[in-house]
């Protein structure tokens, strides 16, 4: 019978079934691969040929163990020129799973305590959430010293907004977040949203203002993500050492988590849609009234609503979705943005 092996899309053959099961005993065809008789409408293995034509097949160990070993050699079991090597420590995947997998070692053998070390696993949160996004949306622009100036930026506009400035105390419409659906959306929007959005966006002006040549939409969206993630640090900390540490063990920790990881993610989605406009305010300036209303505008609205509606989980699932699909969306059809913009 004639018996064609397949591997990588290709045919090799015919051969017989004594032909394969000689190559098969010297380990130059396994039993797995996959094969197709002449005649035949479907690919078996190569072990279903064989086994078929009772014929069984036994690869012989190449010597004992210390022999096979031997034969391996030392460089492939621990390649040390290799492993110390510029081109190696600088791997990107390499760096990304000592990141990942190490720093909370290190973390654990930090001296702090108390709100450090709430930061310190914040910060490791926002180092898995920034890989992520970079994964997702790296553009040539993206330099990794604006993404870090982005991040800590972001934390300290927020801090003297928030603790120096007590911001939150001066915007009037804070008072409306404490009374009942629907009023409750005023302060949540005009408030909460419009307050917290606009923290957000101010290390993004700076990097539009000082950046040396024309950002693209996919870049500011980038740095927007980030500057959400680094809002998300330091929201999350403050309500961990405060309302969270106020709850039962069970409650706590579950809120705690949801402050690692959802919501700074929520954060980071609606700081990127500002991006994305502001982005084009700066690429169409003819039209930069109407795309920084926006850019700061349409985050709000989306915000506020979901805290508004926090209570009517499913409600509030929906406006983040809302916000994912139109952050989606947006940078789909940013070509048609530009196109238009351009008229």
């Amino acid at each position: 019978m004639n018996i064609y092996i397949i591997r990588n899309a290709q045919r090799f053959g015919p051969y017989d079934e004594k032909t394969l099961l000689s190559y098969v005993n010297n380990g130059q065809i396994l039993k797995q691969d996959k094969a197709i008789a002449a005649g035949d409408s479907f690919e078996q293995t190569v072990g279903f040929y064989l086994k078929r034509a009772n014929l069984k097949y036994k690869v012989p160990n190449n010597g004992n163990i210390i022999s096979q070993l031997s034969a391996i050699g030392t460089e492939l079991i621990f390649p040390k020129a290799k492993l110390f090597s510029k081109q190696f420590l600088s791997d990107q995947r390499f760096i990304i799973l000592a990141l990942v997998g190490l720093l909370p070692m290190i973390i654990m053998n930090i001296p702090l305590g108390g709100v450090f070390l709430f930061y310190e696993v914040s910060l490791y949160f926002s180092i898995i959430w920034g890989l992520f996004f970079y994964a997702c949306f790296k553009t040539p622009q993206v330099k990794l010293k604006t993404t870090m100036n982005v991040f800590f930026l972001t934390q300290s506009c927020v801090f003297v907004v928030w603790d120096l400035i007590g911001l939150p105390k001066l915007n009037p419409f804070y008072f409306f977040t404490d009374v009942a659906f629907p009023m409750n959306v005023l302060g949540y929007v005009f408030g909460v949203g419009l307050t917290e959005e606009f923290a957000k966006m101010i290390p993004l002006l700076l990097i539009l203002r000082k950046a040396k040549e024309p950002l693209i939409p996919q870049t500011m969206v980038f740095y927007g993500l980030m500057s959400g993630i680094a809002f998300g640090v330091f929201e999350g900390v403050q309500y961990q050492i405060t309302v969270n540490a106020q709850q039962t063990y069970d409650v706590s920790f579950f809120l705690n988590i949801a402050r690692l990881t959802s919501l700074p993610f929520l954060h980071a989605c609606w700081c990127g849609i500002a991006g994305y406009f502001l982005s084009f305010a700066n690429l169409y300036p003819k039209y930069r009234r109407g795309l920084y209303t926006l850019a700061l505008c349409v985050p709000a609205v989306i915000h506020g609503l979901y805290d508004a509606l926090s209570n009517y989980w499913l409600v509030s699932l929906i406006m983040v979705f809302v916000g994912l699909m139109l952050l989606t969306m947006y940078l789909k059809q940013s070509v048609d943005y530009q196109s238009k913009l351009r008229q």
